[in-house]
């Protein structure tokens, strides 16, 4: 735990210097200490920052520190864009990282994960996403367990190490394939991504193809551009890191993320992201 916390802080830190973030002179926390407080909390405390906060300053990573409700205040008054920023960062290392080896190919692997927000039997007692607001559209189907959740899904575009480089986070009822046509996609020419079934569109694949990115999707019973059997045979373990990362963030995450808001519930799922990112270095 030593090391990890060290690692976030020394990370925010710096990410701090290099975007010249300033903070209020009245500032008991800067913000860097602040996005500290809540990594840490999402990879040690199952997101509980009140765990953290006694923690950090009685063990001496932190002089000074706020109050229970001022510092649940603070991380939503950070601009999403910092949090995206940083994200990113990470990723660029971790594409760095993954080219260092010399090959001629970098793997990338794609797949959603479901994040529910309430357990089924109360969908319509949900106050972050009512039902009768949104309709169906956060109501997801979870093949490989054949249960239906209500709330968000990741979809996350890890590399060959299973290191995340890009997310988006879209309602549960939204086809895997949709979302990952937009996803930026800043790869390296000569990448290869793999995914399952879902993200099958020999168009969009076409697409990939001429902008030097390839992709190589597992073919459906009915396909009429069924993947060689070679191919989906060599494509197998590059798609089982992404069930590693998926299980090291299922881990991080608690039985139930604590929110009142959607900008909180999502808040939530990008620290538990970025926590494991730090955890990747």
């Amino acid at each position: 735990m030593d090391d990890t916390i060290t690692a976030t802080c020394f990370v925010c830190d710096e990410f701090s210097k290099a975007t010249g973030l300033r903070d209020d002179p009245q500032s008991r926390m800067t913000a860097a200490e602040v996005m500290c407080v809540a990594l840490v909390a999402s990879a040690s405390f199952s997101g509980n920052i009140e765990r953290a906060r006694p923690f950090l300053y009685e063990y001496g990573y932190m002089k000074t520190m706020l109050s229970k409700s001022r510092l649940n205040r603070r991380p939503h008054g950070i601009e999403p864009s910092l949090w995206e920023a940083l994200f990113s960062l990470l990723a660029e290392v971790f594409k760095e990282r993954d080219g260092a080896g010399g090959g001629s190919e970098r793997n990338y692997v794609v797949d959603s994960l479901p994040v529910p927000v309430c357990d089924n039997i109360r969908i319509r007692r949900c106050r972050i996403y009512p039902l009768e607001e949104h309709g169906k559209a956060f109501r997801g189907y979870i093949p490989s367990k054949r249960r239906y959740f209500y709330g968000l899904r990741v979809h996350l575009l890890a590399s060959g190490a299973g290191e995340p480089v890009e997310f988006s986070l879209a309602a549960g009822s939204e086809a895997d394939v949709s979302v990952f046509k937009g996803l930026s996609l800043e790869l390296p020419e000569g990448s290869a991504i793999h995914a399952d079934k879902g993200y099958t569109d020999h168009g969009h694949e076409d697409f990939l193809r001429d902008v030097g990115v390839r992709t190589g999707t597992q073919s459906k019973k009915n396909s009429k551009r069924p993947t060689p059997m070679w191919e989906e045979f060599l494509g197998k373990p590059v798609r089982q890191y992404i069930e590693t990362v998926s299980s090291g963030l299922s881990r991080l995450f608690s039985g139930r993320i604590h929110a009142v808001t959607p900008r909180g519930f999502e808040l939530e799922i990008v620290c538990f992201l970025l926590a494991f990112s730090i955890q990747c270095l």
